[in-house]
Parts: C-alpha cells; sequence; structure tokens
C-alpha cells in the first residue's frame, strides 16, 4: 500500500493542501502520506474558490505523491486516478456517480466532491504532487451561496463513519494509482471518458462571450477538454476557458 501507510491528523488547519506543500518544504515525507483534517479554515478550490465544510462532518485530505513515471504532458491523469478512486469509493454506497471535468464529482447534477492538485515540476519531470480531496460525507445543510452541494447522508439517510469512509477511500484511491503507476493508461482514459458528466450528451456551454451547443466527446492526457458541435466542427478548451451551462435537456 502506498496511499494511507503514513496519516497525519490535525485538527483544525487553514487548508489541508498547504500544509502537505509546507511538510514537503521540510525533511523527506513518504510517498502516500496523507493530511487530514476536521476543519478548515481556509479550504481552497480549482481557480482559487474556497471549500466550505462543517466541522467533522466531511473528509478533507491531501495526499502526497511522487508520480515521477508521469511526464508533465501526462499530469491530468493523475487527476483521472484520483476521481475514478472517488468514485469507486462512492460507487458502494449510492449510484449514478460521475466526474465533472475538470475537477468536480457529481452524482446526478449535484456537487459531491472536488479535487485540487498541484504539480511541482523541475527539468520536466513531475517532482511531486499534492492531491487534495474535499468529500461531502454527513453535512446535512451547506450556505444557500452554493450551488447544488450534496452529501452521503443527503443522499442515503445514513450518519456515516468518517474514520471508516477515510479508510475506504485511501484503499480505492491506491489502488488507482498503482494501476496509474504500472497498468496500462489508455484503460484509464477510456474509463474515465465513460464516467464523465454529460459525456457524448448535447448540451449548452459558455464559452467566452459565446455560447457553443456540442457533446463532450474527449480529454487528453494534459486535461483539454474536447467538445463536438453537431456540424462536426470540434473545440479544445483548458480549465476556465469553458463554463457549464445550467442544464436544459439533453439528446442523446
Amino acid at each position: 500500500m502506498i496511499i494511507g501507510s503514513n496519516l497525519v491528523f490535525i485538527e483544525n488547519l487553514p487548508s489541508t493542501n498547504s500544509e502537505a506543500l509546507l511538510l514537503l518544504k521540510g525533511k523527506e515525507v513518504p510517498e502516500g502520506t496523507v493530511v487530514y483534517t476536521g476543519f478548515q479554515t481556509a479550504g481552497r478550490g480549482q481557480a482559487g474558490n474556497s471549500w466550505h465544510s462543517e466541522k467533522d462532518k466531511n473528509l478533507l485530505v491531501s495526499i502526497i505523491l511522487y508520480p515521477r513515471l508521469l511526464r508533465p504532458e501526462e499530469q491530468f491523469l493523475l487527476s483521472m486516478t484520483i476521481s475514478l478512486g472517488i468514485c469507486d469509493f462512492l460507487d458502494r454506497h449510492t449510484a449514478g456517480v460521475k466526474i465533472k471535468w475538470p475537477n468536480d464529482i457529481y452524482v446526478q447534477d449535484d456537487k459531491i466532491a472536488g479535487i485540487l492538485i498541484e504539480n511541482s515540476v523541475m527539468e520536466n519531470e513531475i517532482e511531486s504532487s499534492v492531491a487534495g480531496i474535499g468529500l461531502n460525507i454527513n453535512q446535512g445543510k451547506f450556505p444557500q451561496e452554493i450551488r447544488n452541494p450534496v452529501s452521503l447522508k443527503m443522499l442515503t439517510g445514513v450518519d456515516y463513519e468518517t474514520e471508516t469512509c477515510l479508510r475506504d477511500l485511501l484503499s480505492d484511491i491506491d489502488r488507482r494509482y498503482r494501476f496509474l503507476l504500472y497498468g496500462d493508461r489508455i484503460k484509464i482514459r477510456d474509463e474515465y471518458k465513460s464516467r464523465l458528466y454529460r459525456f457524448n450528451e448535447l448540451h449548452v456551454y459558455k464559452a467566452g462571450e459565446r455560447s457553443i451547443t456540442g457533446r463532450i466527446t474527449d480529454v487528453s492526457c494534459s486535461g483539454l477538454l474536447t467538445i463536438r458541435e453537431p456540424k462536426g466542427r470540434s473545440h479544445r478548451f483548458s480549465f476556465n476557458e469553458v463554463d457549464f451551462e445550467p442544464r436544459r435537456g439533453s439528446s442523446r
């Protein structure tokens, strides 16, 4: 087991990712070290967004990894791997789990988890990665300004033991990570695409000032999203270049 062999619990933190990055600046940290907390005062999400979590209700976790077998241009494969591991965990408790590009996990049309991966790249090598995960477990209410949140308890009515959930989640991600290092990466991409929220469905997307109607058809190893219009024209987008507009129905 790589992930979860070394656990670091701190009751309150500004951010588990920030704490993990501080650890990396000190003495050598074993690969798979997990920093987790019951409460974050300054949880971080993608593109500077914040992550809200009620104290001791959810999983707030950062995993330190050294994926040096990946080239920098393949770094999104790590995000694919972490996403699939989270899906494996959620599949045992609920149905309809999807991955919303680039870094969210949905159940139906509601967000249950977010991922923030911060890579350190030097001399064309990924020197280290910190994979931060916020996963809603027992929280029942969220601030009104947060759009479409959901938790496992809201979906199932069950109160979960968060330590058990953490152990199971880390086991699922560990299995996926070892497959990334030593298995078939094409299979990882194929499975990731099959899990994508709105994959091959016709929807409207916002790209800057314009709207595009099309289908999500691919995500590259570097994280570029491909949307194909009905007439065949394809567009590729990096992070923050396209927004998912409110659901307006779909045709398959």
